[in-house]
């Protein structure tokens, strides 16, 4: 909206349950200054005073509902909200010490938010456990099925089974391939059993692809995506009904599954932060105090967005840290204690759920041996550098891709995109076992070192025996000392190079369908891959040539000096950094998430190396680029803004266009009022003394002013048309036969922020930045020249980076 703001959707849209901003009753206190214009100047007191009861037939506007509610795609009004709050709070307060009624109920409201963060992190908790389970048994279902009951998993099918090693646990005879129930022998030992897998494989995937794309266009279109680039606008304090609704939740709930499952280049961790803030909206409406005030819900919606992390990776610091450098808009202290104890409480549940069947909260447990050292830096800091690189390509070519569905005919068909991408993502998948496993093992795999039980070509290095030279039969899978590569492994690092590609393009083509679709899990395994071959090439390089001066002092003859699953781990990291722009909560993360507390400095060097590399071609992260992209009112603290130009040159109406629409104090009536309102769309209109002093006096909302007219029209007694329209507190002079006035003074700011003319936008972005103002008032001298709204700013900062003003689609 422009000049306060274009409406895209009026006041008689429909609602339902399910939205972010319920239709709710507002208080609003009276001012009792009366400004000398409404003052009989013969005795010095107000004519009529607009108090409760002081006349029977005036409406008492307090009590109608809707007044300080928002419309859809608007944006709140910060300092109303806390200034609501605060009244409420005082309230409370006040009457708590007379009377021990309220002082039990003013217990309870300072007890409901922990409460609520109670409820959230158990819930949030339950799904995410219920995902997890869910997810891994429809991934394995893709390969096989338990003959014991079709509802284990392949690990749960063949956990009593005593195998010597992974490997023949892994040939249990109570699970079967398709391949063995369809033709009654193993994909290995026939080309037409392998074709039998291969062809289940694809179909499963198709299946649970089209079913999730289906069930997200029928049922919820908002559940489509990660959902953290909405839920940082939504943070801000943008509004989008319905994103944060049952619906979306269910069906977020349920197609999250399907499409993890489908083996699509996707994670889970994104959308279950968008599945946490769908809880915790939910639960806001059992509230009162978060029902009624959208700056204190979105105080709970930064607390469920740390909840989203923590059951995610098994994280609740770093959740706590994602939510406060990567989402959040306001972040008091008050949220970071109540952010941490729900991230704790997530937790605690999901550990009692115990999805990973290890008994372990973290996702990616590694137990390295191996301490690193200072030298290793050298090739970590690469894998920063090659993480940089990865995240700005990501996000040019993703942002290319997302366009170019968006403004072509392609965009018209997401089911067919959704199923084509699933029919390539399957089809080069299967061949090779790196991408046919889901990125979770995959990553898992990457980060740990061998071991004595692992089976993983990773780990078929030639025995000390055997020598260099070694047979095939003398390789084994061993953690010893100086160990040369065997065919094994040279054939896994040529199939991890293959898969390193398969990541990166099918991530690109992935992220942003119509389906729910994550990034962290993409970007780690990327980042794994590349970590991983670099780690074998320099342990490779070790054994070899121990004796140049890299290694010489530190990495000497017979000794296991360097870790591959180290590098894999730093690699995730700095691509996920590269793509997500995050620094500290990214560390703590990874440290939480693997366990490897002694590997920080690692990760912080490959992490601030990746940011440092990929804000050298672009300071946005991935999610900032989509919200640009969709055209989401977002102000981003992070970027800055160094023009020299000023509050006139910004403000509306500029010289070519019309008047600024004003509302005087006085002297209108319901007709002129309500024709104002149906020529334009502005979102709210500045009250002025008169029309030729343009001396401002307050600023009233659209919303606010076209319910209290309606409910004038249907409840005063004797309000027609020609009814004086009266934002004072007392009766001007009036004929004796004149209608009762409609009188809105409730309804008004009387303290709009303004600036004026001279005023630096460098200022004013500020203002609007850290006070999350919707509009400021322009003025000079007292008198009303103009406005600037959050769309204003938007466009004007986006002229000024070169970039498409229109863009920018509400306010």
């Amino acid at each position: 909206m422009d000049n306060g703001g274009f409406c895209y959707d009026n006041y008689h849209s429909g609602s339902s349950d399910d939205e972010l901003v319920d239709i709710s009753d507002v208080t609003v206190d009276y001012n009792e200054d009366v400004p000398p214009l409404d003052r009989d100047y013969s005795t010095g007191h107000c004519k009529a005073d607009w108090r409760p009861n002081s006349s029977p037939k005036l409406m008492d506007l307090l009590d109608v509902s809707g007044i300080g509610t928002y419309e859809d795609f608007n944006t709140i009004d910060w300092v109303r909200e806390k200034s609501r709050d605060r009244d409420r709070h005082r309230e409370i307060t006040n009457k708590s010490k007379h009377s021990t009624l309220a002082l039990i109920f003013s217990i309870s409201d300072a007890f409901s938010g922990w409460l609520l963060m109670l409820l959230i992190g158990l819930m949030s908790g339950a799904l995410a456990g219920g995902i997890d389970i869910a997810a891994h048994w429809m991934t394995d279902l893709k390969e096989g099925v338990c003959l014991d009951g079709f509802w284990f998993n392949h690990e749960d099918c063949c956990w009593t089974y005593n195998g010597t090693t992974f490997k023949e646990r892994d040939k249990c005879p109570q699970w079967k391939s398709w391949a063995e129930l369809m033709v009654g022998v193993s994909e290995s030992t026939v080309w037409y059993a392998y074709m039998a897998s291969y062809f289940m494989y694809v179909c499963w995937a198709l299946f649970f692809s089209f079913l999730a794309v289906i069930l997200v266009r029928a049922f919820a279109p908002y559940a489509c995506g990660s959902g953290i680039p909405e839920i940082k606008t939504i943070l801000s304090g943008f509004i989008i009904r319905g994103y944060l609704g049952k619906w979306t939740l269910i069906i977020k709930t349920i197609t999250l599954v399907l499409a993890v499952s489908s083996g699509l280049s996707l994670g889970k961790e994104g959308p279950l932060v968008h599945v946490a803030c769908c809880c915790a909206n939910i639960l806001c409406h059992f509230f009162t105090k978060y029902r009624r005030n959208e700056a204190k819900r979105r105080e709970v919606l930064s607390a469920a967005s740390a909840v989203g992390v923590s059951v995610a990776f098994g994280a609740p610091i770093g959740g706590v840290l994602f939510s406060l450098e990567e989402v959040s808009y306001y972040f008091p202290l008050k949220t970071l204690w109540r952010s941490f104890f729900a991230a704790l409480v997530a937790a605690f549940t999901l550990r009692s759920i115990n999805p990973f069947g290890n008994s372990r909260l973290v996702l990616f447990y590694v137990e390295f041996h191996t301490p690193w050292h200072f030298l290793e830096l050298i090739p970590f800091i690469l894998l920063g550098i090659f993480g940089g690189l990865w995240g700005a390509f990501f996000i040019r070519a993703n942002i290319a891709w997302c366009r170019l569905r968006k403004n072509t005919s392609f965009g018209h068909y997401p089911v067919l995109e959704v199923i084509i991408v699933t029919l390539v993502t399957a089809f080069l998948a299967f061949p090779n076992e790196f991408t046919r496993m889901s990125s979770s093992t995959l990553i898992s795999e990457l980060f740990n070192d061998c071991s004595l039980l692992d089976s993983s070509k990773l780990c078929n290095y030639t025995s000390v025996g055997g020598g260099r030279g070694g047979s095939v039969n003398a390789t084994i899978a061993n953690a010893l000392a100086d160990r040369p590569a065997g065919p094994g492994l040279y054939t896994a690092m040529w199939q991890l190079a293959l898969a390193l590609l398969f990541k990166m393009v099918m991530t690109v083509a992935t992220f942003g369908m119509k389906v729910p679709s994550g990034l962290f899990i993409p970007s780690m395994a990327v980042g794994a891959i590349a970590g991983r071959l670099l780690g074998v090439f320099m342990e490779q390089l070790a054994v070899y040539h121990h004796d140049w001066a890299i290694f010489r002092g530190w990495c000497s003859p017979g000794t296991d000096c360097i870790t591959p699953g180290l590098y894999a781990m730093v690699g995730a990291a700095a691509c996920l950094g590269g793509v997500t722009r995050m620094t500290v909560s990214l560390v703590v993360i990874m440290f939480e998430l693997t366990g490897g507390l002694e590997y920080i400095v690692p990760l912080m060097a490959a992490a601030m190396t990746s940011k440092w590399v990929a804000d050298a071609f672009g300071r946005e992260s991935i999610y900032e680029a989509h919200i640009r992209l969709n055209g989401y009112p977002f102000l981003e603290a992070k970027e800055e803004f160094r023009h020299k130009t000023l509050a006139t040159d910004v403000m509306r109406p500029r010289r070519s266009d019309p008047p600024l629409s004003v509302l005087t104090q006085s002297g209108m009536s319901v007709e002129e009022v309500e024709r104002l309102i149906a020529d334009t769309t502005y979102s709210g209109f500045p009250v002025v003394l008169s029309l030729t002093s343009q001396r401002l006096v307050g600023f009233v909302l659209r919303r606010d002013l076209i319910i209290s007219l309606e409910n004038a029209r249907r409840h005063q007694e004797g309000v027609v048309s020609v009814s004086a329209v009266l934002f004072t507190e007392c009766d001007p002079p009036a004929s004796p036969n004149a209608p009762p006035a409609v009188k809105l003074r409730s309804i008004l700011d009387l303290s709009p922020f303004t600036v004026t003319v001279h005023t630096p936008m460098e200022i004013v972005v500020d203002i609007f930045r850290k006070l999350g103002l919707r509009q400021c008032l322009v003025t000079q001298n007292g008198r009303l020249l103009g406005i600037i709204t959050k769309k204003d700013i938007l466009k004007h900062m986006a002229q000024m980076a070169n970039r498409d003003p229109d863009s920018i689609l509400f306010n």
